[in-house]
C-alpha cells in the first residue's frame, strides 16, 4: 500500500511509466503554451494576435493529462496526436517560414517512445500519420494569416528551432530509462 496515492478513502495505483512521462509532456507543453504569444512578442515585435491563436491547444494537453488515469492509452495516443494538429494549425495560422512544421520532430520522437511493443500498430499508425501530415501539407499552407516582416520570420524560425530542440532534449531526458516492453 506504501507505493498508493491515497485521495479521499479511494486509493489509487501511480501510473505506469510510460504513461506518467506522457503527462510530464502534456503538462510542460500546455503550461509553455501562454507564453509562446509573448516570446514572439519580444522576438518579433507584431503578429501577436495571430501568435495567441496557438495557445487554444493548451487546455486540450491539460485535459489529456488529467484524463491519464482513466484511460492511460488515450493520454500516451493523444499527446503525440494533438501535437500533430497543433504543428498543422500553428503552419497555418503563422505560415511555413516560421518552422513550425519543425514541431512534427517532436511528434515522431513522441510517437516512438510512448508506445508499448503490443502496441506497434497503432505506433506506426501514429507515425504514418505524422509523415502524411507533413506530406500534405509542406509548401501548401497558403498565406499565413499575418504578413510577417523577413527579420520577425528569422525570429520566429529562430525560436521554433530552439523550441523543438529543447522539447526533444527535455522528453528524452524525461522517457530515458522506461522500459517500453
Amino acid at each position: 500500500m506504501a507505493d498508493r496515492v491515497l485521495e479521499g478513502t479511494e486509493a489509487k495505483a501511480p501510473l505506469d511509466a510510460l504513461t506518467a512521462a506522457s503527462v510530464t509532456v502534456a503538462w510542460v507543453i500546455a503550461l509553455n503554451k501562454p507564453f509562446y504569444p509573448l516570446y514572439v512578442w519580444y522576438l518579433a515585435g507584431d503578429g501577436v494576435a495571430v501568435s495567441a491563436l496557438t495557445v487554444i491547444a493548451a487546455p486540450f494537453f491539460a485535459a489529456l493529462a488529467l484524463t491519464a488515469r482513466r484511460n492511460p492509452f488515450l493520454t500516451r495516443l493523444g499527446v503525440p496526436l494533438l501535437g500533430i494538429i497543433d504543428t498543422v494549425a500553428a503552419g497555418k495560422f503563422l505560415g511555413q517560414s516560421a518552422g513550425t512544421e519543425l514541431f512534427l520532430a517532436p511528434c515522431m520522437l513522441l510517437i516512438a517512445l510512448f508506445f508499448r511493443a503490443e502496441e506497434k500498430w497503432w505506433q506506426r499508425g501514429m507515425a504514418c500519420l505524422c509523415f502524411l501530415a507533413f506530406f500534405v501539407f509542406h509548401g501548401r499552407m497558403g498565406a499565413p494569416l499575418y504578413a510577417w516582416s523577413p527579420e520577425a520570420i528569422q525570429s520566429l524560425f529562430t525560436l521554433n528551432a530552439f523550441s523543438v530542440a529543447s522539447l526533444m532534449a527535455f522528453v528524452t531526458l524525461r522517457t530515458a530509462g522506461i522500459p517500453r516492453g
